[in-house]
């Protein structure tokens, strides 16, 4: 099977499902974004971390992909008259973010309380932690607005909405553990 199969030369690609759409489709920035994301996530993951870190980095990269999946499928073509699913596609589950959610708890206790808004930097692997960040708050919008449109599981918002909460508390233990500086935003009082 070859990569290249030039059906998406004049900026069409297929759904799951088949359903045809333009490459500037919300459904298609939806997972383009989140698959933006696991890029960053797989170079976060590359750098001289804790094996902890890059294991529960790995799951959230495979939870991703199923992510992906259910953002790349017609949500009219997913499901049979009969009402069985016609794709075989996983779910993100509640036990998916409740994942998340413990994994930040854990890192927060050996965190000091957050007095400021913190300068993204201090250290390439935190910078990268934040790209990932962003991306991910990215993704989190235009799955949002995806979802106004052509609904899908909502534990998906909810998954990809504490993703970015973790990925912030992880670039803090990052900064933590690495022992690089985290700056403070301070407004400057002008005038």
């Amino acid at each position: 099977m070859k990569i290249y199969t030039k059906t998406g030369d004049e900026g069409m690609t297929a759904l799951f499902g088949g359903t045809r759409v333009p490459k500037h489709h919300i459904r298609i920035q939806s997972y383009g974004t989140v698959d933006e994301l696991n890029s960053w996530l797989g170079l976060l993951r590359d750098q001289d971390i804790s094996k902890e870190y890059q294991d529960l980095l790995m799951k959230i990269q495979k939870d991703l992909f199923t992510v992906g999946a259910i953002l790349a499928t017609d949500p009219e073509k997913a499901v049979l008259k009969s009402g069985k699913e016609r794709l075989n596609i996983p779910k993100i589950s509640a036990a998916d973010v409740t994942l998340l959610e413990e994994a930040m708890d854990k890192m927060d206790a050996s965190l000091s309380p957050m007095t400021h808004f913190v300068l993204p930097g201090g250290h390439q692997t935190v910078s990268y932690c934040h790209i990932a960040r962003t991306v991910c708050r990215r993704a989190e919008r235009m799955a949002c607005l995806l979802h106004e449109n052509q609904p899908f599981e909502a534990t998906v918002l909810s998954y990809l909405n504490r993703l970015s909460d973790y990925l912030f508390v992880l670039s803090r233990k990052l900064s933590f553990d690495l022992k690089a500086d985290e700056i403070k935003w301070i407004p400057e009082k002008k005038g």
